[in-house]
Parts: C-alpha cells; sequence; structure tokens
C-alpha cells in the first residue's frame, strides 16, 4: 500500500497558515515558526491609528468641547485600529493550532480507513492549492481597492461615524482619508481574508465527509466518532468578535452622540448576530448526509442485533426455554441486556451534524458580547447579568 508523501503536511495543516502569512513570512513580518501577532499589532496600530491621533491632537480635534469634533466620540475608527484588526491577527495562531489538530486528528481516529490515506493527503494537497491561490488573494486586493475608490466622499461623510471636519466642498481632511484610504480597507481586506479562510475550511470538511469516513454510530458523542471536529468555531472566535465590534461601535456612536436608543438597532444586531452564527456554522453541515445515513442504517444493523440478543434473553429467562450458547450472550463488548440497549440507544439517536454546545457558545459569547456592551450604555450591566441569569435559570 502506497503511504502517504512525507511532505504532506497532514498534522499541520491549516487554512490559516495561507498565502498571506507566508508572503509575511517571506519579507521577515512573520517569524519563520509562529505568527509574530505582537510585532504585526504593533506596526498596524502605528500605521492605522497613531497617525489620526497625531493629527487630531496637531489640529485641537483630539477631545474638542463640541461632541462631534471630538474624535474620542468617533467609535469607529478606535474599534478597527485597536480592536477589530488586532483581533483579526490574534485569531491566526489559535486557527492553526485548533483546525490544524482538528485535521490531524482524522487519520489516528481511525475515521479514515488506512486504504484511505493516501487519498486523504491528496486532499489536504488540493485544499492547500486553493488555500494558497494567488488568484484568490489577487481578487481581495481589487475588490478592496475597487471598494474604496468607489466609496464617495459625501457617502463617507454621511456615515454618522466617519472622520471629516473640513465644512463644505474644501474636500477631506487628512482625519477622513487617512480612515478612508488606510484604515477601512486594511479592516475590509482581512474581513474578506478570513471569510475565504472560512470557505477554505467548509471545502476541507466537505472533501473529507465524501470520502467514506468509518463513523461509529454508537459512538459515546453521539456523532459517529466525529466529536473532535466541534471546536473548530473555537478557531474564528476572535473574527466574529472583530466583525460584531465595528457593527456595535457605530450603534454606540449614535447612542452616544446622537441621543439613538439601543431599541432603535435592536433588530438590526440581532439579526447581525444570528446570520454571523449561522455563517460561521455552516462547515459543519458538510458532515451531514454521512451522519444521516450512517443513522438511518444504524436502525437496522443495530435494530437487528438488539432483536437477536434480547430475543434470546427472552426465551431463556421469561419463556424457560433452553438456548444454546450463542456467541451474543457471552460477547464481553456487548454486556448484559441493559448494555445492548445503551449502544442501540446510542447508535440510532446520533445528531445530524458535530455541532454541540462547545461550537455554539464560542461564536455566540463573541457575536453578543459587544452587544451586550452598546446595551449597558443604556441598561446598567448589573441588570442586564440579572436578567441573564433569570433567563438562564
Amino acid at each position: 500500500m502506497k503511504e502517504p508523501s512525507p511532505d504532506v503536511p497532514v498534522s499541520l495543516f491549516s487554512p490559516a497558515d495561507d498565502l498571506l502569512v507566508r508572503l509575511q513570512r517571506a519579507v521577515r513580518l512573520v517569524p519563520r515558526d509562529g505568527f509574530g501577532v505582537k510585532r504585526r499589532i504593533a506596526l498596524v496600530i502605528a500605521l492605522t491609528w497613531a497617525p489620526i491621533m497625531v493629527w487630531a491632537a496637531a489640529t485641537g480635534h483630539f477631545a474638542s468641547a463640541s461632541p462631534g469634533d471630538s474624535l474620542l466620540n468617533h467609535l469607529g475608527v478606535h474599534v478597527r485600529c485597536l480592536i477589530a484588526v488586532p483581533l483579526m491577527l490574534m485569531a491566526e495562531p489559535f486557527a492553526h493550532r485548533v483546525l490544524g489538530t482538528i485535521v490531524s486528528t482524522f487519520v489516528p481516529s481511525g475515521l479514515v480507513s488506512p486504504e484511505d490515506r493516501p487519498r486523504f493527503a491528496e486532499l489536504l494537497r488540493s485544499i492547500a492549492r486553493w488555500r494558497d491561490s494567488p488568484i484568490v488573494l489577487a481578487a481581495i486586493t481589487v475588490f478592496v481597492v475597487a471598494t474604496t475608490i468607489t466609496v464617495s466622499r459625501a457617502a463617507l461623510l454621511e456615515d454618522s461615524d466617519a472622520l471629516g471636519w473640513l465644512p463644505g466642498t474644501q474636500g477631506m481632511d487628512f482625519g477622513a482619508t487617512w480612515a478612508l484610504y488606510a484604515v477601512r480597507p486594511l479592516f475590509l481586506f482581512l474581513l474578506l481574508v478570513w471569510l475565504w479562510r472560512l470557505t477554505i475550511t467548509g471545502m476541507l470538511f466537505r472533501s473529507i465527509a465524501k470520502m467514506g469516513l468509518r463513523l461509529v454510530p454508537s459512538h459515546p458523542d453521539r456523532v459517529g466518532g466525529l466529536g473532535f471536529v466541534e471546536p473548530y468555531t473555537g478557531g474564528f472566535a476572535f473574527v466574529v468578535a472583530a466583525a460584531s465590534c465595528v457593527v456595535c461601535a457605530n450603534a454606540a456612536h449614535r447612542i452616544l452622540a446622537h441621543g439613538a436608543k439601543f431599541a432603535d438597532f435592536q433588530v438590526q444586531l440581532l439579526s447581525f448576530v444570528g446570520i454571523l452564527a449561522a455563517a460561521f456554522l455552516l462547515p459543519a453541515g458538510a458532515f451531514s448526509s454521512p451522519l444521516r445515513r450512517a443513522r438511518w442504517r444504524a436502525k437496522f444493523q443495530y435494530g437487528t442485533l438488539a432483536g437477536r440478543h434480547f430475543q434470546l434473553v427472552h426465551a431463556r429467562w421469561v419463556e424457560g426455554r433452553e438456548v444454546k450458547d450463542d456467541p451474543v450472550l457471552s460477547a464481553p463488548e456487548l454486556g448484559p441486556a441493559a448494555d445492548v440497549a445503551t449502544l442501540h440507544g446510542l447508535g440510532t439517536h446520533m445528531r445530524v451534524a458535530p455541532i454541540g454546545m462547545v461550537t455554539i457558545v464560542p461564536l455566540l459569547v463573541s457575536a453578543l458580547l459587544p452587544v451586550l456592551i452598546v446595551l449597558s450604555l443604556e441598561v446598567p450591566l448589573q441588570e442586564i447579568l440579572l436578567r441573564l441569569l433569570k433567563a438562564l435559570a
């Protein structure tokens, strides 16, 4: 049997270790081992947030008496530069570790048969080619540039949280220009890169699901042995938080600077949270078809096994008939009737996707925490926590 080539990164494969990271390694921005998160965050803040702060301080817009003129009140720029972009950079090592560990577990878990290991290795090579495609990275760059160019000055200034204090047709000042051509494009670029990484994860899971995995319906994780896949959303939690922070920053600005109410944004924010969570749960759905098929087969296979076992038990202990020794009755791995019933229950009540609390909680916490912070601008945080505890009780 042909073994996987040693150059196949089966134990290291991760959608987060892509062409963008490798390009940064080539220019020594990212170290060969690791992701250099701290240095990159410091560089991003120095290139995006610091110039605007220096300019605002020099022109008297840093802490102006007028709320509309004070840079401190423009939460969008602070959130993008100091929270959202750093969070997306911090997500890379987490995603690499989480997703890399998940991918490396398929073979030792027994889900991939020895005969399919070369095929599994080739699958990873194919996904890696998509992950490292320069065409995709170029398309994202072109889209960001085109979007930035087509966004007019008027559209920027219509945003209540946008920078820009020059009146009339005098043009954009430095703050608005830097926010439009540096801060926002960087955030959009990283967000689209992460959406592509999410897509790659979905493609990876879908390809693996089509391999004919050796699912065990009676596995105690209730997903045929795929329970180790459930924590994959932990690798994207920081990205979800980053997106939620930017959306909530706009709502917070309108509440603080323009007298809006949380009720004005409640439906939009909660809808956004729902859409965001659903998008990052989609990759797990790739395993639903093989899990449904395994559960359907288990109803017959485990039903037959349990029926045979209980018929013999019934004949011997209820009807009092002599029953010849049968391997089913004496098999230690099956045990007594109660164990067979448990086995049948596990096998016929599989979940149809590797989605559990460990999958959902990181997404909801990351998406809802910024919303709760916005809500705390009107409702005391203590009252919010009490309401949550009552709802959970």
